[in-house]
């Protein structure tokens, strides 16, 4: 690690790092080849074999279509617990403007939110792990596919993966470029909001665009509407809730056709909450005001409300385990026990509705530097720095999960 002032401790890492130029090659490969959710199948293949190399005990794979589970148990069993990890491996369909020699290969594809870094940790891990064994239990690395809007850690849940290998707690972590590299971000509650998906159909009557006083001008309504919404937030939701609509599309009619009135146009939206409460008032108001205001024209509106992913809720107890491994490898005050929840989105939600745990954020961003362009963006790139300390704080939630005891 590179970082001023920051000295990270333990073993796992002063191993894992031995093997720092290996998992960085694996992961610039993975950046090479991006795929999508569900179709992940040579980064499947690239996972199982560099599983095979780690010497893991068993490898599970077509696990939610394309995900990959590994088992490792460690020098005793006395115990009988079983701890889950789980990294994500899809890629964004985006096309990558970087210039390095291990861009992306193919047009309209990119690793732009760090997958292919996640995935090379977990790999790290599994080596360490299955190299020393110093662990009293079983410990299931988790390649899940398709969180980019696929929702592929349902897949794997609905597919048995828990009744497979039932796991007594899961974690996770993201790189966040807002946060320097060696620090660990987590809170004992809600990481992630909720994502929901909102289709708002207007129907009007189309007609020349020189007597609109004859049409039921449906571009007009969707203006009124996209205003109207954000009194939704401002005027129903208590101000200490968390909410956002944020309407990002619209459809209507053709642009060359200036004096054509549609007949009919559709909005496309998300709205993003961290309480069920707050997600059911806001479906509410939305199919209340929407209609009531295409009424107010002589249109109808319909309003489609899709429950995409939930929100991503840390449990307490396992949020301050995970947070203590933390510090024990990069120090107090490298760790952020109380950071500040994000109004993205994250599929692990599913796993965590399942199974208590806890979601982390590793910093990965540099002052103008590597690692500092944000997520989804066409110029960002994994700061593979990081990548020994978050194979090492995955290791290491084994490690201290399931404690060798020397009888």
């Amino acid at each position: 690690m590179h970082t001023p002032g920051l000295r990270v401790h333990g073993r796992a890492f002063a191993h894992i790092a031995a093997f720092h130029p290996e998992i960085t090659a694996f992961r610039r490969d993975l950046h090479t080849h991006p795929e999508l959710g569900f179709e992940e199948v040579y980064t499947a293949a690239r996972v199982q074999e560099a599983l095979k190399l780690c010497g893991v005990d068993e490898i599970h794979t077509g696990i939610g279509k394309t995900g990959v589970v590994a088992v490792i148990k460690g020098q005793r069993h006395a115990c009988g617990k079983m701890i889950g990890l789980r990294a994500d491996m899809d890629a964004l369909p985006m096309t990558e403007h970087n210039d390095f020699a291990w861009k992306s290969a193919k047009v309209g594809l990119m690793h732009g939110c760090g997958h292919d870094g996640h995935t090379a940790m977990l790999v790290g891990a599994a080596r360490y792990l299955a190299e020393t064994r110093n662990f009293d239990g079983t410990a299931v690395l988790i390649f899940q596919p398709g969180e980019e809007g696929y929702a592929g850690a349902k897949a794997m849940i609905e597919d048995g993966l828990f009744e497979r290998f039932p796991v007594q707690s899961v974690y996770g972590m993201h790189n966040w470029p807002a946060m320097r590299p060696g620090t660990i971000g987590i809170n004992p509650g809600p990481m992630m909001a909720a994502a929901d998906r909102v289709t708002i159909e207007i129907t009007g009557k189309g007609g020349h665009g020189a007597h609109p006083y004859q049409t039921v001008d449906p571009v007009l309504v969707a203006a009124h509407i996209i205003t109207a919404v954000q009194s939704i937030v401002s005027r129903n939701v208590k101000p200490l809730d968390s909410a956002v609509i944020s309407l990002c599309a619209m459809r209507a009619g053709e642009l060359g056709a200036m004096s054509v009135i549609p007949g009919s146009a559709t909005l496309v939206g998300t709205v993003r909450t961290f309480s069920p409460h707050v997600q059911e008032l806001v479906e509410r108001r939305l199919q209340e005001l929407c209609q009531a205001v295409a009424l107010g024209f002589g249109a109808s509106a319909t309003v489609h409300y899709e429950r995409m992913y939930p929100a991503t809720i840390n449990t307490a107890p396992e949020a301050r385990f995970a947070a203590d491994v933390a510090q024990s490898l990069v120090g107090r005050e490298h760790v952020v026990r109380d950071l500040e929840p994000s109004m993205g989105a994250e599929d692990f939600s599913f796993m965590l509705q399942v199974k208590p745990g806890a979601y982390m954020r590793i910093g990965q961003g540099e002052e103008n530097g590597v690692g500092s362009c944000f997520l989804h963006n066409s110029r960002y790139d994994f700061n593979d720095e990081i990548l020994p300390l978050g194979a090492a704080l995955h290791a290491s939630l084994v490690e201290h999960a399931m404690p060798l005891t020397i009888v």
